[in-house]
């Protein structure tokens, strides 16, 4: 699927980290972009947790700097600082898709014309790639890290998936 210029904020990094897949970003995308406020609040203030080290150590993603920063703090109106520095890194790269969770930004994302996909896009693609056999035992390890999913939609991804 790769070469795409892909950027991610912070939730899909720190997620599929707890759960162990954070390599998939790297398998499926060969190099992933984070602004620095997003390095910030995964590694800075992540500290000395397992999935902080992960993400610093990951050598396939590569922190940028943004211009814009106009933009942002228009951003930043509505969303947090990592969410407006990934859209913004988005647009300035002209990525072709950004990982993102929060509903808030992955509408602003879509309304300024990114491609987005977050946490749950990833381990569907990992299903359907068969890098993992169980979708539901992926989810039930996300929600157990603090992870929010509806019931309805844990549904509507697992009948997806075909594993309901």
């Amino acid at each position: 699927m790769w070469p795409l210029l892909v950027v991610s904020n912070s939730t899909p990094l720190i997620h599929l980290a707890k759960i162990g897949r954070l390599e998939l970003l790297g398998e499926f995308f060969g190099e992933v972009l984070i602004p620095e406020a997003v390095y910030r609040e995964c590694v800075v203030e992540g500290g000395e947790s397992e999935d902080a080290r992960m993400v610093k150590n990951g050598e396939w993603i590569k922190v940028e700097k943004i211009t814009d920063e106009r933009l942002k703090r228009s951003l930043m109106i509505k969303l947090d600082e990592g969410e407006s520095e990934a859209i913004v890194l988005a647009l300035e790269k002209k990525a072709d898709l950004i990982l993102i969770d929060d509903y808030d930004g992955r509408e602003v994302a879509r309304a300024l014309g990114l491609k987005v996909t977050g946490t749950i896009g990833i381990l569907l693609k990992a299903k359907f790639s068969g890098r993992i056999t169980s979708l539901k035992d992926e989810l039930e390890k996300l929600k157990s890290t603090g992870f929010w999913l509806s019931e309805g939609l844990y549904e509507k991804i697992l009948k997806k998936a075909g594993e309901r």
